[in-house]
């Protein structure tokens, strides 16, 4: 089977926009409805804005680049696809487009893959990219110390086969359905200064920007690559991110225009921003993220199912999702977005708001008072994340002490499964092939997860799910159904709520869109 194309998506991802007053209808009110899907004037008004060259835009983040995760999926990887690319991209379905892979043909046993890739393509420091630069960037990922989620997927391939510079076939162990999000996913870096990159000294990939500097606890320094593969792209000279912790802060700055792009203000505070008229608001509906709370099951007496289940019936989603999300997202028990195969309605509302039944199941296991630490992001976001679920578990008879934790610490804990006995923090994975989140979420995976939970039934139908080729959808969807029963029944990770990127950006600037990992992509991004 053969995919050939022959360019780039231009357009916007998926998502809806929303515009202060003056600039269009601002919807409410989304409760159990899910993800927003209605496009506003504001995004009428980019569709027709006339490009412009020039400019230098500035991005508040609330947390800094960390270079030793720079092959995880984390918090700090906004920055990946302005410097980096990767092989293939996604569109809304689900159907990858080419990046540095030009074409492929996919083995019909699903046993290999053949790529043929731009020959055009440079280096920030003017080396031409080649298949060997595929071939590093795979292995890569199959060194446990980068500690890349979807390492079984890189692991898979076994066997690589140059046809020249611009050819490669990988060979694989066994199928898989996701290596689509594997080329989605890793980034092609320069071999000869990776371990620079990790240090943080030097980030030289193929991307729309180069690395000027990059000044820790302050932010990175991007400005254009002249010789990028993409003719007359980027439209931007430069891209500013500035760490900006604080909320307060970080929203003045929008306000002032001092920045004109965050994905970081917290959905309490998302209000006072739809009243700017110079700002809009716009929610990604692919459901790139979800908001859990996560269980270690070697704790007593979290190694007993039955408080687990108290503790996922106590907890307030729909509450969670209007007051402190500022309504943005989808309440859920189970991880999948709307746009998952694996999404059900059933699955969704499986767990409800019931403290009368969570302190029954308590009493039930033995227990009327419980007193556990909860391990969050020291950021204002995941801290009000954290209260309400404190405010939550308090009414049940389950009393939590919150640990703020810097982002770079908790991401550590979470691979190395050093969490305390509760966390909350968010995970994506859900949004792409369902068997994905289940082999490479550090939270899910069923070889090893943060919260040390092991099943064999766990492990043999994940492991189903990933490695069957081409199952007919009602298989395809058996499958998810039991990865799914399993999640809910064993609940070592509540999922709460189910939350794609909200945007916040100045009305002036156009063109932005993220990959389904989160990765900004400001190719066709231009201010005016």
């Amino acid at each position: 089977m053969t995919a050939l194309y022959p360019s780039m998506p231009t357009g916007p991802s998926r998502r809806s926009t929303l515009r202060a007053a003056g600039g269009g209808t601002l919807l409410l009110g989304l409760g159990l409805a899910g993800c927003r899907s209605a496009v506003s004037e504001a995004s009428s008004d980019s569709a027709d804005a006339e490009p412009k060259r020039g400019g230098t835009l500035d991005v508040a983040v609330n947390a800094d680049f960390t270079p030793a995760l720079l092959f995880s999926q984390s918090q700090q990887s906004l920055q990946h696809r302005l410097i980096y690319n990767t092989l293939t991209r996604y569109d809304d379905r689900l159907s990858p487009k080419p990046e540095l892979a030009a074409s492929w043909t996919y083995a019909e046993d699903g046993r290999s893959i053949t790529l043929r890739l731009r020959d055009d393509v440079t280096f920030h420091n003017g080396r031409r990219f080649t298949a060997d630069d595929v071939v590093f960037a795979v292995k890569n990922l199959q060194d446990p110390v980068r500690a890349a989620q979807l390492h079984a997927t890189a692991a898979a391939v076994t066997g690589f086969e140059k046809r020249g510079d611009h050819e490669l076939v990988l060979r694989l162990a066994h199928p898989v359905n996701n290596l689509f999000d594997l080329f989605e996913f890793m980034i092609i870096t320069d071999p000869e200064t990776v371990e620079d990159a990790v240090a943080g000294r030097k980030l030289i990939g193929t991307g729309p920007f180069r690395l000027k500097k990059w000044s820790p606890g302050s932010g990175l320094s991007l400005t254009r690559n002249e010789r990028y593969w993409q003719p007359g792209r980027p439209y931007l000279d430069g891209v500013e991110l500035r760490v900006i912790p604080q909320a307060d802060a970080l929203i003045s700055s929008l306000r002032s225009g001092q920045s004109q792009l965050s994905f970081n203000v917290p959905g309490k505070n998302l209000g006072t921003i739809r009243s700017e008229k110079r700002l809009t608001v716009s929610d990604y509906d692919t459901g790139a993220g979800a908001i859990y709370l996560g269980v270690n099951t070697t704790v007593p007496p979290l190694d007993d199912r039955t408080v687990r289940h108290a503790l996922a019936w106590a907890l307030d989603r729909d509450r969670l999702l209007a007051q402190t999300l500022g309504g943005y997202g989808l309440a859920s028990a189970a991880p999948w977005p709307k746009s998952s195969p694996a999404f059900t309605e059933a699955h969704r509302t499986h767990y409800s708001h019931n403290p009368g039944k969570a302190r029954e199941l308590l009493r039930s296991a033995g227990h009327t008072k419980l007193e556990l630490p909860l391990l969050h992001l020291a950021l204002p976001g995941e801290t009000a994340i954290a209260e309400s679920l404190q405010y939550d578990l308090e009414q049940v008879g389950v009393h939590v002490t919150l640990q703020p934790t810097d982002p770079a610490t908790a991401q550590k804990k979470l691979i190395s499964q050093d969490m305390p006995a509760l966390w909350t923090l968010g995970h994506g994975f859900a949004q792409i092939q369902p068997s994905t989140l289940a082999v490479s979420a550090y939270p899910f995976n069923e070889a090893k997860n943060t919260s040390e939970f092991r099943s064999d039934e766990y492990t043999r139908v994940v492991r189903e799910a990933w490695t069957k080729p081409e199952p007919t959808a009602a298989a395809a969807n058996a499958l998810h159904e039991r990865i799914t029963r399993i999640l809910l029944d064993e609940a070592f990770i509540i999922d709460l709520v189910v939350r794609g990127q909200v945007q916040v950006s100045a009305a002036g600037l156009h063109g932005v869109t993220l990959n389904k990992f989160s990765y900004l992509d400001l190719d066709n991004a231009y201010l005016v």
